[in-house]
């Protein structure tokens, strides 16, 4: 059987590695929108408060003074100052700190980001989401965290600091800004392959997955795109495969006005990737009839993506080949054989020559009700 590279199975997003897919606009420079060039990648960016508008700027204490709104180009006076209140014992101060930091590490100042966790800010603000008991305080420092995993430089020492619990733990208990923003940081550092793992037995994966079913739209972007990201490495698949993926993922793929098609589709294709059990929970969950109707009607990417899962579930399995060639899955093939993509083309020819050879080896009875 053929077995599809997870990076040829997004062979459109050519040119671009996993850091690209990860530009979800989001708080503070954090990634947003799809564009037609990939699944997961080109999202607008330097959302700095306009997301949380009502949970970080608006929600300012009243105890607090308006802030000097740091600068761009802050001394380093000021950084190593905010660093210090990080450790305050007045919450109103850590908020304020924090708060700043943020604003600080916002994606159009990449240099900012470096220069504060040079400062030593890292380590304090995994203190502050894993020990406070303040949700406010708590959401500001996963979004400060966020935008600083933005710089590359920056993951290893985030990973390092011990953030991947605490993220996790916020994943489960913060509130809904401050999880959405906890999936994207985590989505960040899974982009660092040693990361992929402690991530996974962390705990972190049957949360992404309700946050993929239950979140709002930011959300299940950056959860789709943390699992696809989780998922190359086979530990996760089975994690998220335990945690019931495969039903949200095909409910996803069924409604085809929604923005959520290709990723899930993409998420989709790299669990059934090297995974029987995988494959299995694709045919049971009423995958079959859905990527045959994305065939048909879906973009194309979302025609390329459905006919390579088809073909990774037939190749080898007599009993899925009847149940595609049941669905009336040849017409569309046919079409896509002739108006696809080159590889969109290449894959539908081989599945159609497997479904034929199906009928073939049924002696033409098995296959009577097809027509090839």
């Amino acid at each position: 059987m053929e077995t599809e590279n997870p990076a040829d199975v997004v062979h459109l997003q050519s040119g671009r590695n996993h850091r690209s897919f990860c530009d979800l606009g989001h708080r503070g420079g954090e990634p947003s929108s799809p564009s037609s060039s990939s699944a997961f990648s080109n999202y607008s960016s330097d959302r700095s408060g306009e997301l949380h508008s009502t949970s970080v700027q608006g929600r300012r204490c009243a105890s607090i003074p308006p802030t000097m709104i740091a600068s761009d180009s802050p001394d380093d006076g000021l950084i190593s100052q905010l660093v210090s209140d990080l450790a305050s014992c007045s919450i109103d101060e850590q908020r304020l700190a924090v708060m700043e930091i943020r604003l600080l590490a916002k994606k159009n100042n990449p240099d900012n980001r470096l220069r504060i966790a040079q400062a030593g800010a890292i380590k304090p603000l995994v203190s502050i989401i894993s020990s406070t008991s303040d949700p406010l305080l708590q959401e500001y420092g996963v979004t400060a965290i966020l935008n600083l995993s933005l710089c590359d430089e920056n993951k290893e020492a985030i990973a390092a600091s011990g953030a991947i619990k605490p993220l996790v733990k916020v994943l489960r208990v913060g509130t809904p800004a401050a999880k959405e923003n906890a999936a994207c940081a985590l989505l960040h550092l899974s982009q660092m392959e040693e990361n992929k793992a402690a991530i996974g037995r962390s705990g972190a994966i049957p949360l992404l997955v309700g946050l993929l079913e239950g979140g709002g739209p930011r959300g299940k972007k950056d959860a789709a795109t943390a699992l696809y990201l989780l998922c190359s490495l086979r530990e996760n698949k089975v994690r998220a495969m335990q945690a019931g993926l495969m039903r949200t993922l095909v409910e996803l793929m069924a409604d085809l006005d929604s923005i959520m098609v290709d990723k899930a589709a993409f998420v989709a294709s790299v669990l059934v990737t090297g995974l029987e059990e995988a494959r299995a929970a694709l045919v049971d969950e009423g995958g079959i009839p859905v990527l045959v109707e994305i065939v048909e009607l879906g973009s194309q990417r979302q025609k390329e993506i459905a006919v390579v899962m088809l073909l990774e579930l037939c190749e080898d399995n007599a009993i899925y080949r009847t149940m595609v060639a049941r669905e009336g899955t040849v017409p569309p093939l046919v079409a896509l054989s002739q108006t696809g993509t080159s590889r969109a083309k290449q894959k539908a020819e081989k599945l159609i020559e497997l479904l034929r050879r199906r009928r073939t080896s049924d002696g033409g009875s098995a296959g009577s009700d097809v027509s090839l």
